[in-house]
């Protein structure tokens, strides 16, 4: 069984900071690319960051030069760095992980619950 779990969501004024943490734990044999995806009320889901394998990063364009993802494979662990964040940001923030179980299955993507991220003055 697989794991993920976000923590360091919060309340943040506008222009503020937040880290955001999800981490995998379980019977994990490899980690392959994760994502942090958000959700606000009456919009879709959208993908925010992705960091594959090779630690290559792409993000949405409303949050480029702003959010930074990153990932320790020691700990099955990303971080998503948000600075400057806007009222847009508000969302709850799910984190995907890209996660085999043994050396004869493929990737399957493992979500958490979430953690919800408000930005108000």
């Amino acid at each position: 069984q697989v794991h993920v779990v976000e923590s360091g969501g919060g309340e943040v004024q506008p222009g503020g900071s937040l880290r955001l943490s999800c981490a995998a734990s379980g019977h994990i044999f490899a980690l392959n690319s994760m994502a942090w995806y958000r959700q606000s009320f009456g919009k879709e889901r959208e993908l925010v960051a992705e960091i594959t394998h090779y630690g290559v990063a792409n993000y949405a364009e409303s949050v480029k030069g702003r959010f930074t993802i990153s990932i320790d494979y020691a700990k099955n662990t990303n971080y998503l760095e948000m600075n400057n964040l806007e009222s847009e940001d508000t969302a709850d923030y799910v984190c995907s992980a890209d996660i085999s179980t043994s050396p004869r299955t493929g990737w399957v993507t493992h979500w958490g619950q979430g953690t919800q991220v408000t930005v108000s003055s």
